[in-house]
């Protein structure tokens, strides 16, 4: 259904995916240029898990919410070029694997959580595709919370006066203040009401969490040749996203969601990894924009929530 240029990838059995839409929106979790500060929107491939038997008998009524991370920008086809929505992302695979009935997908590049129940630009509030009889939920959301673009960008930025230090890292606990902490407590409450009003529109639907998978090594070592962090704020960028994942999972377990880690098994895929082995693109590429998943990653972000529906 098309609103104000906009549209939600709304598939029953038989539909074809909406035309694309003219003027993409830059994913706002993206990487950043070091020159011009610029967000930047192989080997087989893991199989998506076949469902469960009796959930594919169901006839699920799938909704998919949240940001570029689940909308997979730039990775051909894509269904809605304003949101960076592809037909390869994780909801299409879950949606094809579980055999919905009904799949609605608005996820969008640039989502906060305040556009889960607001507006986004000319885009109804995401919640709004919710239903009565949905039975599945996915939400990818929070990193755009945080200012992460913001923050990779002064990362970036304050390599060149260290790049063998942590400039990044020490500009943001100045005065032993951690201020993205500070962010992704801020952000809990955020991620707490949406699921709340999830479960208050969709009350039959079994509601899942996904968590953002592995962006740098897990082991801190750095690339600096392919992203110019410094040296020492791998591992701290590393760190962050673990602590927003922590984050996710805790509310997901008090909220009565399931969260789904998309960062375990993307372990030794990050953006540093070369080409058929990584699944994260270090920058826009024909796979995928700039340090978000590309199709094989969206593909084991696939098999991560299904096996999490199948537990």
């Amino acid at each position: 259904m098309s609103v104000s240029g906009r549209s939600s990838t709304q598939v029953h059995r038989e539909a074809t995916p909406p035309a694309s839409a003219p003027g993409p929106r830059a994913p706002r979790l993206a990487f950043a240029t070091a020159a011009a500060a610029a967000l930047l929107i192989g080997a087989a491939a893991p199989g998506v898990a076949a469902p469960a038997g009796e959930r594919a008998a169901k006839g699920e009524h799938y909704v998919a919410l949240g940001d570029s991370y689940s909308s997979g920008p730039g990775i051909p086809q894509q269904t809605d070029a304003l949101c960076g929505r592809s037909d390869r992302n994780y909801p299409s695979l879950v949606a094809s694997a579980v055999g919905a009935d009904v799949f609605t997908d608005v996820t969008c590049a640039g989502a906060d959580t305040t556009h889960m129940a607001g507006r986004q630009d000319s885009a109804p509030p995401q919640l709004d595709a919710l239903r009565p009889d949905t039975t599945l939920v996915t939400l990818g959301v929070g990193g755009n919370d945080l200012d992460l673009a913001g923050v990779i960008t002064r990362c970036v930025l304050v390599a060149y006066l260290s790049p063998y230090g942590s400039p990044c890292k020490h500009s943001f606990t100045l005065f032993g203040t951690d201020e993205i902490g500070s962010r992704i407590n801020t952000t809990a409450p955020k991620i707490d009401a949406v699921l709340k009003e999830i479960h208050a529109r969709s009350p039959q639907a079994r509601v899942l969490l996904v968590g953002y998978p592995s962006l740098l090594p897990d082991d801190g070592t750095s690339c600096r040749e392919t992203i110019p962090l410094a040296v020492g704020d791998f591992g701290w960028v590393r760190d962050k996203e673990k602590h927003l994942n922590t984050m996710l999972a805790q509310q997901a377990n008090v909220y009565d969601a399931d969260y789904v880690d998309t960062y375990g098994p993307s372990v030794g895929h990050d953006a540093c990894q070369a080409a058929g082995t990584r699944w994260i693109e270090p920058a826009d590429s024909a796979e995928g924009a700039g340090f978000h998943p590309n199709a094989t990653g969206h593909r084991s972000m696939a098999d991560a929530v299904l096996a999490t529906l199948n537990d």
